[in-house]
C-alpha cells in the first residue's frame, strides 16, 4: 500500500534526512520526501500497521529534524 502525506520541512536537506531516517522505518518499503511539494509518499510492506509505522516515521523524523511534521489527516 502507498500513501502520500503532507509535511512540514524547512530545506531540502532536512528533507533528505526525513526521508533516510523514513526508508529505515521497520514497516516502510520505500520512502519519497519531496522539498519542492512538502509531501512524503511511503511505500509500507505487506501487513504493515500504517498508523504504527506512521508513528515510528515521525519519531524517527524528529530525530534528525526536530521541527518537521506530518500531516496524518
Amino acid at each position: 500500500m502507498k500513501k502520500t502525506y503532507k509535511i512540514e520541512v524547512d530545506c531540502a536537506n532536512c528533507a533528505l534526512k526525513m526521508e533516510e531516517a523514513a526508508k529505515k522505518t521497520e514497516g516502510v518499503a520505500d520512502a519519497v520526501v519531496s522539498f519542492m511539494t512538502q509531501k512524503m509518499k511511503v511505500e509500507f510492506t505487506e501487513g504493515a500497521d500504517e498508523k504504527q509505522v506512521m508513528a515510528a516515521v515521525l519519531k524517527a523524523c524528529k530525530k534528525v529534524e526536530d521541527d518537521c511534521e506530518i500531516f496524518f489527516s
